[in-house]
């Protein structure tokens, strides 16, 4: 048995590291001059991955962290469709929109909110620029059920998508009217028939624990209901409270969630849940079928993650379009304006709409590669890191693996010369313990208003 309470003290803010250095690090000194730089120098025999932000939501969920535009007017989207022309006309003239895609991404707000007409045409507008598409490329969207019909799925089917990811949370009424999202079981049940139907056989399901009212026991209950939606992955989120930055988390009463040591009952709970029901833990957050190529990637070291979660199709240089999205290189961020009207001014002066990023330094590379393979993999191949860089290991990272004995006194990671691996506990905190490889952390040692708790 786990002693819950022995490890609540490790919920202290830390970083999810969907990249690395994290968002908190891009400056505004990388600008469109430093992007075109970037865009040039790539290598045309590198594959993209393309990912497209449509952030136009009809209201608030509380919980939500992404950012959205909240409307009911048919004229923003269509205003929103013309400006991802002239972006995609802008960035024509510095990539070579001739290399392979390898995979597609429609990210939100709720991109089936536009009207089917409007995602046929935005899909279009893509296949008119990028005209190299893998046969086998991963091509998705994001899904709020309560705003998805036959005639989306159709369109999405002919446009090439082959995956879909639907947003749930939880089931609970009452959890659900806390967080402003009410979504009954039937319709999300509804939702899935229209995929199933179309031969979409690649179904994510959204789900996040630590919501206000949740309790162990409701959330097994939603774990139960998800379960029968017989989904081929499973996304089950913490829930990120940082209200210092999202005004609509405001509206949720902080007394309501529930605590650390609860929350991790029922990660537990969920990873045997899940376990015993035929899926597999895949990172630190997803579960899936063991022929799933997610957990196939796993035994060949071929796991990757980044801002859409953990994928297989790794190598591939990732281009944001579209509201405050982001683009990763071999060694660079870069992210498009948030505001609206500062992303069209922009794009309305010819120029492409970066409003910062990062270029990463060797230091930056190496601590990236070593995060990231442990949030994919929960375990770590020291000689190909020394191999990849250049490095002694235990050298390079000693003051990291003093900051790590903790943790390995605790029973939640073993250290040799060859590896660093977790066991099932310690992956449960694999965002703490990829932390110690940091170098950004001292920075937010005393501010508490710097990212999610971990726990």
């Amino acid at each position: 048995m786990i002693d819950f309470e022995k490890f609540v003290k490790y919920s202290k803010p830390g970083p999810r590291y969907t990249s690395y250095p994290t968002a908190l690090e891009f400056d505004e000194k990388f600008d469109e001059k430093s992007y075109i730089k970037e865009l040039e120098s790539q290598d045309s025999d590198t594959p993209l991955s393309l990912y497209f932000h449509l952030p136009f939501c009809r209201s608030a969920c509380y919980f939500c962290g992404c950012n959205v535009v909240f409307t009911s007017k048919e004229d923003k989207k269509i205003r929103y469709i013309e400006y991802l022309k002239k972006e995609l006309e802008l960035l024509s003239n510095y990539l070579d929109m001739n290399r392979e895609v390898i995979q597609l991404h429609f990210g939100g707000g709720t991109p089936t909110f536009f009207t089917p007409k409007q995602l046929e045409e935005i899909i279009s507008l893509i296949h008119s620029y990028f005209k190299n598409f893998s046969k086998d490329a991963e091509v998705s969207c994001e899904i709020d059920p309560r705003y998805f019909t036959k005639e989306h799925m159709d369109v999405l089917k002919e446009g090439g998508f082959n995956r879909i990811s639907f947003g749930v949370q939880d089931f609970n009424q009452k959890v659900q009217e806390a967080v402003h999202r009410i979504q009954p079981y039937d319709i999300t049940k509804q939702a899935m028939d229209i995929a199933r139907d179309a031969g979409i056989n690649s179904v994510n399901i959204d789900l996040i624990y630590g919501l206000p009212f949740q309790t162990f026991d409701s959330f097994k209950e939603t774990l139960k209901q998800a379960r029968e939606l017989d989904g081929d992955r499973f996304a089950v989120f913490n829930y990120a409270h940082v209200p210092w930055l999202k005004k609509t988390m405001r509206k949720i009463d902080e007394t309501t969630l529930p605590q650390p040591s609860e929350k991790l009952q029922i990660l537990q709970y969920t990873i045997n849940f899940f376990e015993e029901n035929g899926y597999k833990m895949v990172g630190m957050d997803h579960f899936a079928k063991p022929d799933d190529e997610l957990f196939l990637a796993i035994d060949k070291g071929e796991l990757h993650r980044n801002f859409q979660g953990y994928t297989t199709k790794g190598g591939a240089d990732l281009i944001g379009i579209g509201l405050t999205s982001i683009g990763e290189g071999k060694s660079h961020y870069a992210q498009n304006h948030k505001d609206m009207k500062l992303y069209e001014d922009a794009l309305d002066r010819g120029v492409l709409p970066i409003q910062r990023g990062i270029k990463l330094t060797k230091d930056d590379l190496i601590s990236k590669a070593v995060i990231m393979e442990l949030m994919s993999n929960f375990k770590l191949n020291i000689p190909r890191i020394e191999k990849e860089f250049g490095i002694n290991f235990f050298d390079y990272f000693n003051e990291s693996i003093k900051e790590l004995k903790e943790f390995e006194e605790n029973g939640l990671v073993t250290i040799n010369k060859d590896e660093i691996k977790t066991n099932s506990t310690g992956a449960m905190l694999i965002r703490n313990i990829s932390m110690v490889f940091d170098a950004y952390m001292h920075k937010f040692k005393d501010n508490k208003k710097s990212f999610s708790k971990t726990v």
